[in-house]
């Protein structure tokens, strides 16, 4: 399935900041930035639920803010691109 993580993480204090480098990491792991707080994931539903409760377990739920949204379908018919565009196709092999 394709996944958008989004989040904002409060880095008033350097446990936020940790917190937010943790999100971050985490998300990489998973997809691909495509915005300062936007991942676009492609995971099955083990890895989604691994995931979620990893970035649970790091947000603080009384300063951070975190959403996963599923997309009903391929992130080709459901998306609109205006701009800059640094995504790369998950199913296109890597060329290093």
């Amino acid at each position: 399935m394709d996944i958008l993580v989004t989040y904002d993480v409060n880095t008033e204090t350097k446990a936020g900041q940790r917190r937010l480098r943790k999100v971050a990491t985490t998300c990489k792991n998973y997809g691909q930035r495509v915005q300062w707080s936007v991942f676009e994931c492609r995971v099955n539903q083990a890895q989604y639920e691994t995931l979620r409760a990893t970035l649970v377990s790091i947000i603080d739920p009384k300063l951070d803010n975190l959403r996963f949204y599923k997309l009903p379908g391929p992130r080709e018919k459901y998306f609109e691109q205006f701009g800059i565009d640094h995504y790369r196709d998950f199913d296109e092999p890597l060329i290093l």
